[in-house]
């Protein structure tokens, strides 16, 4: 039984004291939290390098949920993209077992699922994948959603949930809320983990109240899975996400007072003098 949390990022400017040299970075971060997105990969494939210095930095049982490149999920929309992917699987192979999932972020107009169903049988048996959709059928017609369940079960896939209903449950009150609100999602609350390694991508407000209260529902259900014998990997987002690193403890910590028996995170690395305790 584990459970995994993070954020979207490994450093932040409110994140510590002073700034930390770049190979301290994500040392730092993962003493805090056992995962991370790793969005950067869906920007430009990261040299080879690059990804050896994140596993000397990160612990074997620390987890990276790794975005494919936007050239390959938005640009070709998963067609023509064989080069693009072996240079992608060449650059993220020295996580090892690090790599948690490929995690296959696609556009809102996609509606393509024979496209991904190819996608996903070439990576099944040796990656474990997991799709993010945003094209609202998916959500509002119950075909569209047992048609893209249908592709990913067979592929053994998890559906990503990326939950921003507490973002959008009242107008925004700052600059950060209405950026945050002006790009992402607005779809509904998805529950349904069809692997064992369910990922959930939660998106909170600025006030920490707020946020804790929009986050009970995954408690119960997270609690609900780890209990199934699953192992949930939960990321904590806030419009600036200042305070998202200790936000994913408190999570964590939260689960854990439902469930004793779940490991506790690491003491971590004293940079960030904010507490939400």
């Amino acid at each position: 039984m584990r459970l995994f949390v993070g954020c979207a990022m490994w450093t932040h400017p409110d994140w510590q004291d002073k700034p930390l040299p770049p190979a301290e970075r994500l040392r730092t971060y993962s003493s805090w939290c056992n995962a991370v997105e790793g969005n950067t990969t869906f920007y430009a494939t990261p040299q080879r390098r690059t990804v050896q210095s994140w596993s000397r930095q990160t612990d074997p049982d620390f987890r990276f949920v790794i975005k494919l490149p936007r050239t390959v999920t938005h640009d070709r929309r998963l067609t023509g993209i064989d080069d693009e992917m072996a240079m992608f699987l060449d650059a993220v192979e020295p996580l090892g077992r690090r790599l948690h999932a490929l995690w296959v972020q696609l556009p809102g107009s996609f509606t393509n699922l024979s496209a991904l169903a190819e996608l996903l049988e070439g990576l099944s048996g040796q990656y474990r994948c997991a799709v993010e959709v945003r094209h609202p059928a998916f959500f509002e017609n119950p075909r569209a959603t047992a048609q893209l369940e249908a592709v990913l079960n067979a592929a053994g896939a998890e559906w990503v949930t990326f939950d921003t209903t507490t973002l959008f449950s009242a107008p925004p009150t700052s600059a950060a809320e209405y950026e945050a609100g002006s790009k992402k999602p607005r779809n509904p609350r998805r529950a349904v983990a069809l692997t064992q390694y369910p990922i959930v991508r939660y998106h909170g407000r600025d006030d920490v109240a707020t946020t804790v209260a929009g986050w009970q529902p995954w408690i119960d259900t997270t609690v609900g899975w780890l209990r199934e014998g699953r192992s949930p990997t939960i990321f904590i987002h806030t419009p600036d996400n200042a305070s998202a690193r200790t936000l994913a403890r408190r999570f964590h910590a939260e689960v854990r007072d439902r469930l004793p028996e779940l490991d506790p995170l690491p003491d971590p690395v004293p940079t960030d003098p904010m507490t939400l305790f």
